[in-house]
């Protein structure tokens, strides 16, 4: 299964890169090839500066060894081995009416002192941060994950919506980071589900990322912005990077465990600003955005009012 899913997402990776690369039109991406000193390594790809994206990377990596402290006293083992592999994305575009997006798919071992299995699981999303809300680009994002969930189960979408409200929330602001979209971890092999199941709804819905996305870019990459637009997005970049460092766990596992500091923080945007108290226009798009923010919202409901 790990060699299986790693290929998945090598081929993953250039699917989506190559597909950026001609939504942009002007820069590509950056390769760097690294290697873990304790096991394993990764092919980081980054685009910068471009014409529609000011920074983005899309990562693969797969590590191994032994597991990390913080592991054995998540497990409760005082030793064992692990395998995982996965790829994260996030991208950044210059206009403020096309969304930040995140996403990632993941897949996890862990062995006994004979090498043999004793757990394994697979995990990821992918969630949109808009900076100007369009009710029809929130509902064509939730709808695209929905179209993947429903192919293996009616209970999917609703469940896994429902967990990524709740954790891409910025507690310290009582605000959701953006509009939401799928979460799922330690989805482990059932009776109901089996591994090859998890592995076939997993690479599902990363294979419907890029119809999730690049629609949206195309419909907004051309609006016209003026400098207070970009101030509102550079404001909002904020909050995403108050998330990332202080409430991310992948963000923070990677910090903790000597993990590769560059991809790890790849996921912030170039320019962000902090303004001391700052608030919304009355009645503005920006404040539509805020409100929208204070509590989940069932998109595909608005869809079919």
């Amino acid at each position: 299964m790990k060699d299986k899913f790693y290929k998945y997402i090598e081929n993953l990776q250039d699917q989506i890169t190559s597909k950026l690369e001609v939504v942009d039109g002007k820069a590509t991406f950056q390769e760097d090839i690294w290697e873990r000193e304790e096991g394993g390594g990764g092919r980081t790809r980054v685009i910068e500066n471009g014409k529609v994206f000011e920074k983005g990377g899309v990562n693969i990596s797969a590590v191994h060894g032994e597991l990390p402290e913080v592991l054995r006293n998540q497990f409760k083992v005082k030793e064992g081995n692990f395998f995982a592999c996965g790829l994260s994305l996030v991208l950044h575009p210059i206009n403020p009416f096309v969304p930040t997006v995140h996403a990632n798919w993941r897949y996890f071992e862990m062995y006994d002192e004979a090498g043999n299995i004793v757990t394994q699981w697979f995990g990821g999303g992918q969630d949109l941060t808009p900076y100007y809300l369009f009710d029809e680009d929130a509902i064509h994002f939730h709808q695209t994950c929905k179209i993947a969930c429903d192919k293996h189960n009616s209970e999917f979408y609703p469940k896994f919506k429902k967990v990524c409200d709740e954790y891409f929330w910025n507690a310290h602001r009582n605000e959701a980071r953006g509009i939401g979209g799928l979460f799922f971890d330690y989805l482990k092999e059932t009776e109901e589900f089996s591994i090859e199941d998890r592995f076939n709804f997993v690479t599902e819905v990363g294979n419907s990322f890029l119809e999730s996305y690049v629609p949206i870019v195309e419909k907004r990459k051309e609006i016209e912005f003026t400098k207070e637009h970009k101030d509102w997005q550079e404001v909002r970049r904020g909050r995403y990077v108050e998330f990332n460092l202080v409430h991310d766990r992948g963000t923070l596992f990677g910090l903790r465990t000597n993990g590769r500091i560059e991809s790890i923080l790849m996921s912030l945007p170039p320019v962000v600003q902090w303004k001391y108290n700052h608030q919304p226009i009355e009645n503005s798009e920006e404040e539509k955005l805020i409100k929208v923010l204070e509590k989940p919202k069932d998109w595909l409901l608005l869809e079919n009012s």
